[in-house]
């Protein structure tokens, strides 16, 4: 490819050297951050950028630029000055304010706050296995779309990871699944410096790295970090790579250059001082009283390095108009992949398809909605951490993803939750797929910090959780969850749908797809039919709550709120309700809080009028009931873990079933009236 030639080697080394000093100003005016990694990482970040990494400032969405990846986010004023030296949309001034109120230039890098961050890091290994999912996207899209060749599908993916990232659990599994795959356009740029916030890596850590990383498949060099030339000629055999991810071992010095903590693990994480930023100073003989320096001429050579990628941008556009001439049905389904939005009528359909399964679990509701919108949406992919017979999430006659074709729809994650919640949500930033992961709600939290990052970036992935509480019967109190729902719900920006029929099950696909991270929660048992109200379809259930049976004469002495498989159970204890106390009984259906909440107030207040006391039915925590249903309301739930028995045993016995629910809301409703229980009568 096209690249920047090596200027002369003072040019060179007074650039490396903004790119520190500017790390080191900003953290000292911030008086927080990470100058260590930026300092130790300056060059080998420079020959990157300036070589190998395809990208225009000017465009930074241009779909078949290389991803960059900071995995270790903490180093983020190594990209931050990288960016801005190359002429992206970050300003000095920015960069001043690093870590203030409203700068682009946070902490750590977020994906929409700052042009040219990819994706939101900060947790470790997270940033490792999203380029994963960003190098998966790339092979899965070049298959589908190439008719030999490599255009118009020829980015790669580079990673720039600490020790902390590869410590991290989650690396391992990435890591593993990128060697399986075979994903040769995955570099990996491995900051080695051996030191982390408590001291020298030795204090937690022996293994050896490139062993491990052979032994996964991947092809592995061992590099000078500080050498400008061995940095160049690693990245190049990398790059000549095809059917292995690469792993570059970068032997660097944290705090390079500082006067007296070079290789400190004093750098890592604090600024270094102000009488040790001086001592620095007159030992890069960099001036003393200019804070955020940088020459004119190395201004001119970063803008140069940004000139050259609008070219590469451009040039590849003319190839791209070409292609789409040439090339008119992989152009076709080019368009068809990158088609966003909803398809009219969708979730007609699902109704259509899914309706004479009510009666089933939502697990089997839920599997033959997927295939309806596999047909509609063809950027659907995804699969689950080994559970794809269990969860009912397989995309039928879409063929799998392998090492040797790329083609089908079908992810085989194996046992790996953390990595797939990260994987999906690469494969979403890079787009244009729309993916989805699955497993067992009660390993929901092996997934945790994806969630919360793909809420934080409001990514288009959906995750279907099944198994979702005690029903799950004899495999015991490890595998029924009981907290996992308001975990869930607790993630600002995550919709949760726990439907309770055919058309929830709609509804949840068709908002799933709206945008945003989405959970749909499923029941591994049957749930019963529902016998809806004319009138009361998916324009009502759109809302995430609703009235489902109301109570004679329209006038309700109590609202009953329900989701999933106790909406049916909810029903039955209110017929019994009004048949023992003559209590007129509203029952709600509340398949998405986090939609319902959203709704105008005389909408939820049609559902719940605030002058009419509330119970609450979940099979799972009452934690978060409290707020819907008040200090004076009740919430029926599960507040302790389960125990090993058939289903029945357990309803039996945790008080779900109609009878018992019908006596509990009758006792409290009797105290609430200072009347004896029905147990004293």
């Amino acid at each position: 490819m096209d690249a920047i030639d090596f200027p002369n080697e003072d040019l060179w080394t007074r650039t490396v050297r903004t790119i520190q000093m500017l790390a080191v100003d900003a953290v000292e005016a911030a008086r927080s951050g990470h100058p260590g990694a930026p300092m130790g990482m300056a060059e080998a970040a420079l020959v990157l950028w300036a070589r190998h990494l395809r990208f225009d400032p000017t465009r930074p969405d241009w779909v078949d630029r290389d991803r960059f990846v900071l995995s270790a986010g903490h180093a983020s004023m190594l990209q931050y000055a990288l960016l801005h030296l190359v002429g992206f949309d970050l300003p000095l001034e920015e960069i001043r304010r690093f870590r203030q109120w409203g700068s682009r230039a946070t902490g750590h890098p977020e994906r929409g706050v700052c042009p040219g961050v990819e994706t939101t890091t900060g947790p470790l290994g997270q940033g490792f296995a999203n380029g994963v999912g960003m190098a998966l996207a790339g092979r899965m899209l070049a298959a589908r779309v190439q008719s030999g060749g490599e255009f118009p599908v020829g980015y790669r993916v580079f990673v720039l990871a600490g020790d902390g990232d590869l410590m991290e659990g989650i690396s391992y599994e990435a890591a593993s699944l990128a060697g399986h795959l075979r994903l040769g356009n995955l570099v990996c740029l491995y900051d080695s410096n051996r030191v982390t916030i408590e001291g020298a890596t030795d204090l937690a850590l022996s293994e050896d790295i490139r062993r491990r990383f052979e032994s996964q498949g991947w092809f592995v060099q061992e590099v000078d970090g500080h050498s400008a030339e061995e940095v160049d000629l690693g990245l190049q055999a990398a790059c000549g790579q095809e059917d292995r991810p690469s792993l570059i071992v970068l032997r660097t010095v944290i705090g390079r250059g500082a006067a007296t903590l070079e290789g400190s693990p004093k750098t890592h994480g604090a600024p270094l001082g102000p009488r040790e930023v001086e001592a620095t100073r007159e030992r890069l003989g960099w001036p003393r009283d200019r804070m955020f320096f940088v020459p004119g001429d190395v201004a001119e050579f970063g803008r140069s390095i940004g000139h050259r990628g609008t070219r590469l941008r451009e040039e590849w556009e003319v190839r791209f108009a070409t292609w789409r001439r040439e090339h008119p049905e992989e152009a076709r389904r080019w368009d068809e992949f990158h088609r966003t939005g909803i398809p009219l009528g969708l979730a007609d359909r699902i109704v259509t398809e899914v309706g004479p399964l009510a009666g089933k679990a939502t697990r089997d509701q839920c599997h033959r909605a997927l295939q309806v919108v596999a047909r509609e949406v063809p950027a659907l992919v995804g699969g689950s951490a080994d559970l794809a017979p269990s969860n009912k999430t397989r995309i039928e006659g879409a063929g799998d993803v392998s090492a040797s074709d790329r083609s089908g729809r079908n992810l085989h994650f194996g046992i790996r939750e953390h990595a797939m919640g990260a994987i999906v949500n690469g494969m979403a930033l890079a787009g244009p797929f729309r993916p989805f992961g699955s497993t067992f709600l009660v390993f929901s939290n092996y997934l945790v910090p994806a969630l919360r990052l793909a809420a934080l970036m409001r990514l288009p992935v959906v995750f279907i959780f099944s198994h979702d509480s005690y029903q799950v019967g004899e495999d015991g109190p490890t595998h029924q969850p009981v907290e996992h729902l308001w975990a869930l719900r607790g993630i600002p920006g995550m919709k949760v749908h726990r439907p309770a029929d055919p058309l929830e099950v709609a509804v949840a696909w068709e908002q799933a797809l709206e945008g945003g991270p989405t959970c749909i929660v499923t029941t591994r048992q049957e749930v019963p039919a529902l016998s809806r109200p004319e009138g009361v379809g998916l324009d009502a259930i759109r809302r995430g709550g609703y009235v489902l049976r109301e109570a004679p004469g329209g006038r309700p002495d109590l609202v009953l709120l329900a989701t999933g498989s106790e909406v049916s159970l909810a029903i039955q204890a209110a017929d019994r309700l009004e048949a023992m106390e003559g209590l007129a009984v509203r029952v709600a259906s509340i398949p998405c809080l986090e939609r319902f909440e959203v709704q105008a107030d005389a909408w939820k207040k049609a559902v719940c009028p605030d002058d009419v006391p509330r119970v609450a039915l979940e099979a799972g925590s009452t934690m978060g009931w409290w707020k819907w249903v008040g200090s004076d309301g009740l919430p029926i739930g599960l507040d302790r873990y389960g125990d090993s028995a058939p289903a029945e045993v357990l309803a039996r016995e945790y008080g779900f079933t109609p009878e018992a629910i019908a006596r509990r809301v009758a006792d409290w409703w009797r105290s609430r009236k200072g009347m004896p229980s029905s147990g004293d009568q």
